[in-house]
């Protein structure tokens, strides 16, 4: 089976679900996190000699993912680094500059092009898949998003562990962490 999905006039990714299925469950993942779904999205489905294709709205393909259009803004890996000045030196040669925070705070946020890392020295362990519901990928407001109370909702509602619960009368800026089936820790960071 192959899933061809066009996102723009430009650009068609294809993905072959003949991978072995932990490859194609990241794959899918990063397609879902990093694309972004036109209004009028062409989805063509093939399987062995069989081809169906439809136009959709955007809302009709939320809705039929049961992901209720959710809008969680920015996303980065948040790296946990041992020295963070050695860390942004690998990094800087790999094309990223540091978009935020700094070397006395001991966190840096660097992006290269729309890929955003975070370093974070003597923060937290092991790594994380980091949102920020509001911002873009340069730390700007976004006109529309989720706000973490929905969000908190949204993922109690359909049985995932969300964690305290945030108290839905407040709101700005405040956070939580989830973890997916596979133990990977999920940050989603609300900074507005």
């Amino acid at each position: 089976m192959k899933l061809v999905t066009s996102l723009s006039k430009n650009k068609t990714t294809v993905f072959n679900t003949a991978l072995k299925p932990k490859k194609w469950t990241s794959i899918l993942l990063l397609f879902i996190t990093s694309s972004c779904i036109s209004i009028n999205e062409k989805v063509e489905i093939e399987t062995g000699d069989e081809s169906v294709e439809e136009s959709k709205t955007n809302n009709q393909n939320m809705e039929e993912n049961n992901n209720d259009n959710m809008k969680l803004g920015a996303f980065s890996l948040s790296l946990s680094v041992k020295d963070l000045s050695v860390s942004k030196q690998f990094y800087e040669k790999l094309g990223f500059t540091v978009l935020g925070g700094s070397m006395e705070q001991n966190y840096l946020i660097m992006k290269n092009e729309n890929s955003l890392i975070g370093l974070f020295q003597g923060m937290f362990e092991g790594n994380l898949l980091t949102f920020n519901p509001g911002w873009d990928e340069n730390g700007k407001d976004i006109e529309k998003f989720n706000d973490i109370r929905e969000i908190q909702t949204h993922l109690t509602t359909n049985g995932i562990d969300a964690g305290a619960e945030i108290d839905k009368k407040s709101t700005g800026p405040a956070s939580m962490m989830i973890t997916d089936p596979d133990g990977n820790v999920i940050l989603i960071d609300q900074h507005r």
